[in-house]
């Protein structure tokens, strides 16, 4: 387990462990390289989640329980994509292409039973995207998050905060990233996909909002 930052607010970064036959999941390696990071004043920490559902969650409530942090980004690898996605909306909906790392392979099962249709990011990500450009990274805004383990943990983690997980305030959101380039095409250099994590957790912590329709969840 990797040491906690000495003092401040936390941001939390989360990435996966491998899955779907690769021995390497770019989300993770970011989330290492910044673990430490003093980010206007927050320090990061870095955990991985697995790439299971059901047990992807357990393990996050626990990290909300534990560092309390005011802003969480799960980063997540999704290949074929060749910029940096910031989600918009995590949906009530799993629907497994492949299994998980588990042999679990959910087909149309809710996230939550009961729970919303959908929850927007809490994270200001156009401004998010913004500085990942600025830092000379391919950064956009994605509008969906797929119906994997990805969307299973954005969902669940929104979910969680809307409960009150977290301190007061905490807002979270989900982060795409392509594969490196030994893995497929497109890809990106891990020390470019780095800078630009880094650029967008500056923006998520010195931006509260950049959008009107306001948090919450969907009905």
């Amino acid at each position: 387990m990797l040491p906690d930052p000495l003092h401040g607010p936390v941001i939390l970064l989360t990435g996966f462990d491998p899955f779907g036959g690769d021995t390497e999941n770019p989300s993770w390696l970011i989330a290492q390289a910044l673990h430490g990071q003093n980010v206007a004043g927050h320090g990061v920490v870095a955990a991985q989640l697995p790439t299971v559902f059901g047990a992807s969650l357990v393990h996050l409530q626990a990290l909300l329980a534990r560092h309390q942090p005011a802003i969480t980004l799960c980063l997540g690898q999704a290949g074929g994509r060749g910029a940096l996605s910031l989600e918009r909306v995590g949906i009530n909906i799993n629907d497994a292409r492949i299994a998980d790392n588990q042999g679990h392979q959910p087909i149309d099962t809710p996230v939550v039973p009961d729970g919303p249709a959908a929850y927007f990011a809490t994270l200001p990500i156009k401004a998010m995207a913004r500085a990942v450009q600025q830092a000379g990274v391919p950064g956009e805004v994605s509008q969906t998050a797929g119906t994997f383990v990805c969307n299973h943990v954005m969902y669940g983690l929104l979910h969680l905060l809307a409960g009150g997980a977290g301190p007061a305030g905490a807002r979270g959101g989900f982060m795409h990233v392509p594969w490196l380039p030994r893995q497929g095409t497109p890809g990106l250099p891990l020390r470019d996909m780095v800078r630009g994590v880094h650029a967008a957790l500056w923006a998520a912590a010195l931006n509260p909002h950049d959008w009107p329709l306001g948090a919450g969840a969907l009905h």
